[in-house]
């Protein structure tokens, strides 16, 4: 089996000081980076929201959406993390680039799915930002996809708008077959 490890979204805007900061998000970095690192994987990709300035999900849109302005291309919210490991990456993912789809997904109109059935991986581990929304779309996701999913809940950190999100995100994750632990 050929595994690879995917590390959603962990952006400056996502974590303390940016723009859609989720609670304790820079805490996942040394984790993310110890797996990447590990040698137990066959691929390292690291996702990342890639919004235009327009994107749909942002509350000045028309309509608003629900989120303030985060992650748009090209501005330093939108870079990974600067003590992510880039060495350890082996490809990064541009997600959420239309604007009118929220692309939640690392496989939301992405060549993710493409790219890790080219370098044979029929196993996908998931961590970073955040637990209820990207980590659980794309966990979901790779599962569609066919693919073994674990994710490593050590490894991820919820937004939480609804105290328990995270948890409720790991149970549905546990239920769709994901690996969770």
């Amino acid at each position: 089996m050929a595994g690879a490890l995917l590390i959603v979204d962990v952006q400056r805007d996502f974590c303390p000081g940016g723009a859609l900061a989720v609670p304790d998000g820079d805490a996942v970095v040394p984790r993310a980076n110890a797996m990447a690192r590990s040698g137990a994987f066959d691929l390292v990709v690291a996702t990342r929201d890639w919004h235009p300035v327009d994107h749909g999900s942002f509350t000045d849109a028309d309509p608003p959406g629900r989120w303030p302005v985060h992650c748009v291309q090209g501005t330093p919210g939108a870079e990974l993390h600067p003590d992510l490991d880039r060495d350890a990456i082996d490809t990064v993912i541009d997600k959420g680039t239309a604007v009118d789809t929220e692309g939640y997904s690392g496989f939301d109109g992405t060549e993710l799915a493409e790219l890790l059935r080219r370098r044979g991986i029929d196993r996908v581990t998931v961590v970073g930002l955040a637990t209820d929304y990207c980590v659980r779309a794309t966990a979901l996701d790779a599962r569609a996809e066919g693919f073994a999913v674990a994710v490593d809940p050590a490894a991820t950190r919820a937004v939480d708008v609804a105290p328990g999100d995270g948890d409720r995100a790991l149970d549905e994750l546990r239920a769709a077959g994901v690996s969770v632990g």
